[in-house]
Formats: structure tokens, sequence, C-alpha cells
């Protein structure tokens, strides 16, 4: 049974393992850094890359109380009330219920985001 504390996290480089994202964006691929079990699903931390190109997201939002997008490497174009490229670099902030979409990206693209709670579940609109 969890006592509810937050544990230490490290996930380093040289083990990184990327896994498909199963199901509606399998042409994506994440490496889970392990902070929705160091903090029992208070926060949630990956790494996202390309597994195929040509995937759309579509237009979605989340139900998380916060969300954060770094590209570490390559562009992506995305919705936000407008379309923008984000490339390396680059940050967003995604406010509760706020509508984007990953629309086009490149062959090298890296984002590390972040995200409270832990539920990797959209709400298309």
């Amino acid at each position: 049974m969890s006592d509810g504390k937050t544990r230490f996290c490290l996930s380093r480089a040289a083990d990184a393992h990327f896994e498909p994202m199963h199901g509606y964006r399998n042409w994506l691929k994440i490496r889970d850094l392990g902070l929705s079990h160091a903090t029992h699903g208070k926060y949630d931390a990956w790494v996202t890359r390309a597994n195929d190109l040509g995937g759309s997201t579509g237009r979605h939002y989340h139900n998380y109380d916060f969300q954060i997008m770094y590209v570490t490497r390559g562009w992506v174009k995305m919705y936000y009330e407008g379309e923008f490229v984000l490339s390396a670099g680059d940050f967003v902030y995604h406010p509760p219920g706020h509508v984007h979409d990953f629309m086009e990206y490149s062959e090298d693209i890296e984002i590390f985001e972040l995200a409270s709670p832990a539920d990797h579940s959209a709400i298309d609109v």
C-alpha cells in the first residue's frame, strides 16, 4: 500500500526507452520519465518523438490542471487559436481546457512535456 509520499526520480538518457503511443496516436512514441510513479499520479513528464510522419492529433484538450511543452529538437506546427510553428527552444503553456492540435512535425521532433495530474486522455472537439 502506498504511503502517499513522493519518491526520488531519476531517468537517465543512456537508459532511455521509447514506446509507441498504442491506439489513437501510434505515430508518436514516448519515453516515460517515471514522474507519475514517483508522485503517485500528481505529475507526469515524458519526452515525445515521431514514430512515423503524417499524423495529427486533431483539435482537442485535456483535463489537466497544468500542461507545458518544450521543443528540444526539430519543429512542430500547432494550432492554438491560430497556427504556429514551434522550433527547438520554444516553450508553450496550455491553460486548462485550452484547445490545441499537433498538426505537422519534422522527422527529428522531440518535445519534453509536463502535466498535472498524470492522465494521457484527450477530449476531441
